[in-house]
C-alpha cells in the first residue's frame, strides 16, 4: 500500500512563505554584500579602481538581481505577517502581560531570543523601507530632484538613506544569522517532514490469511 506522510496544511504553507522569505533573503543578502565591497560604479574620472571589473554578472545585473530580491523578501514577509496576524497579536499580549506583572519571570535564553527578534525586525523594518525608497529614487532625476511619492528625499539625502539601508541591512543579516542557529532544530525537522510528505512510502501489509502448507 503507499502512503505519504501526514503534513497539516497549515505547516506546509508556514515552510513555504518561510521558504520564500529565505530565497528573497538570500539574493538580497548574496548581493548586497557586493555592493557593501564594490559601492561605487562608473569611471570617476579614473578613480574608481574597481572600474570594468565584472564578477560573474555586471553590475546592472546585480543591481536587478538586489532590488527584485528584496522586493520578493518584502512582500512575501509581509504576506507572512499577515498570516500569522494572530499568533503575533497573541504573542504580544502575553508578553506585554509578562513584563508588567512582577511575578512573571523570563528565562534568560527567552529574553535574548526576544532582543534578537526584536532587531531582526526594526532592522528588516528598516532596510525595506529604504530600499523602497531607492526603488523609487531614480524616478526622481526625471522630475528635476523632486519624486512625486518620497518629495525631494523624504527630508534625507541618498546618501544618508545609503548609509541607513547599508547599516541595517549588517544588522538585519547577523540577526538573522543567530535566528536561524536558535531555531535550527526546529527547521531542519520542520524541512525533513515536509520532503518526506512529498514522497510516498509503500507500506506492506501484514497478511491476515494463513499460507498454504
Amino acid at each position: 500500500m503507499v502512503r505519504c506522510n501526514s503534513m497539516s496544511t497549515r505547516t506546509r504553507i508556514n515552510w513555504l512563505l518561510d521558504f520564500v522569505v529565505f530565497l528573497g533573503g538570500i539574493l538580497a543578502v548574496i548581493t548586497g554584500i557586493y555592493f557593501l565591497f564594490l559601492p561605487v560604479g562608473g569611471f570617476q574620472g579614473g578613480r574608481n579602481p574597481t572600474y570594468g571589473l565584472q564578477i560573474i554578472f555586471e553590475r546592472g545585473t546585480w543591481d536587478d538581481l538586489h532590488t527584485w530580491g528584496g522586493v520578493l523578501m518584502i512582500v512575501a514577509a509581509l504576506v507572512h505577517f499577515v498570516y500569522h496576524w494572530p499568533w503575533v497579536r497573541m504573542m504580544a499580549k502575553r508578553m506585554l502581560s509578562g513584563l508588567r506583572s512582577r511575578e512573571a519571570r523570563m528565562s534568560l535564553g527567552a529574553k535574548f531570543n526576544l532582543v534578537v527578534d526584536a532587531l531582526l525586525a526594526s532592522s528588516f523594518f528598516t532596510t525595506a523601507v529604504s530600499g523602497v525608497y531607492f526603488l523609487f529614487a531614480p524616478l526622481r532625476a526625471l522630475r528635476g530632484g523632486t519624486n512625486l511619492v518620497l518629495g525631494s528625499g523624504a527630508g534625507l539625502g541618498d546618501a544618508t538613506w545609503d548609509l541607513i539601508h547599508t547599516w541595517a541591512g549588517v544588522v538585519m543579516i547577523v540577526t538573522a544569522v543567530i535566528h536561524f542557529a536558535i531555531h535550527w532544530r526546529w527547521i531542519a525537522k520542520v524541512t525533513r517532514r515536509f520532503f518526506q510528505s512529498l514522497s510516498p512510502q509503500v507500506v506492506r501489509e501484514n497478511l491476515t490469511e494463513a499460507e498454504p502448507v
